[in-house]
């Protein structure tokens, strides 16, 4: 059995799978529990589970766990605690990095960038046929290049993040900031006058990130995904129609932008982590 699990900034997400497919389907908030601590209880549960395939919303190397801006770390080097304690042999990966997997397989394209805009904003990278992961793991952290100061700091620990303009956590902060309604969405925002600042902040750094993306990696297909995408399916066209006012002309040539077609694509490229290494 192999427990598979996506390591959100909001939700930690689980199947179970055998031979046979997928058995089960687990969830639990990521502030109410460490992801060792989850996946224990888990195990317990399901004795037979003998490798596990994290996607993870932070920065992770060689099987330990370098930093998460958004979610509560319980152990560091986890891949060494789970073989040790259980001698599970565990996989893990950035979930963009796990999301950019499973694109490029699914589309058959060697040069794809994956930009996610869910809690945070992130970015994984295919280029020439290879995941680009950097020396310590931490390439292609868009959400965190600087970009302008906001009033309140990013869980990296600086205050001048993008993410800190385009991302659900910069909306719910920004909306906590001027005092405004939490229930309102995106939409909301750009339609009332008083709040719309804030929406435009919003594309500008979304528009920003895309731009860089494509700026740097030359990518065949820009694929978008994540949670604020899923239910602002419109980005899709703002960004395609925008694009050429910020990206490099000659990078563009030829770019495709769309979205997803994946269900959960950090979950089905985590799957595929034990079969890469």
């Amino acid at each position: 059995m192999t427990l598979v699990v996506d390591a959100g900034g909001t939700h930690l997400r689980a199947e179970i799978h055998s031979k046979n497919g997928l058995q089960e389907k687990l969830n639990e908030k990521s502030s109410t529990v460490g992801l060792a601590s989850w996946m224990e209880t888990i195990i317990k549960d399901h004795s037979d589970i003998k490798t596990i395939c994290i996607s993870y919303a932070g920065q992770v190397k060689d099987g330990v766990i370098i930093s998460a801006p958004n979610i509560k770390v319980d152990v560091h080097e986890i891949k060494e605690y789970f073989k040790d304690k259980y001698e599970i042999s565990l996989f893990i990966e950035n979930d963009l990095n796990c999301a950019v997997i499973a694109e490029s397989t699914y589309l058959k394209e060697e040069d794809v960038c994956a930009i996610y805009i869910g809690t945070g904003l992130g970015l994984g990278v295919v280029s020439s046929g290879n995941l680009i992961t950097g020396f310590s793991g931490v390439a292609t952290e868009i959400g965190h290049i600087a970009y302008k100061e906001a009033p309140f700091v990013c869980g990296c620990g600086k205050s001048n993040c993008i993410e800190l303009f385009a991302s659900g956590s910069a909306l719910d902060r920004w909306k906590k900031h001027k005092k405004i309604d939490p229930k309102l969405n995106l939409q909301d925002l750009k339609d009332t006058p008083e709040f719309s600042e804030i929406y435009k902040e919003f594309e500008l750094a979304l528009l920003y990130s895309v731009s860089t993306a494509i700026t740097l990696f030359n990518p065949k297909v820009v694929v978008l995904g994540g949670g604020i995408i899923e239910s602002n399916p419109q980005l899709e066209s703002i960004i395609a129609s925008k694009i050429e006012e910020f990206a490099m002309p000659v990078a563009l040539r030829g770019v495709k932008i769309i979205k997803t077609k994946l269900n959960n694509a950090p979950i089905i490229g985590a799957l595929m982590l034990k079969d890469l290494r």
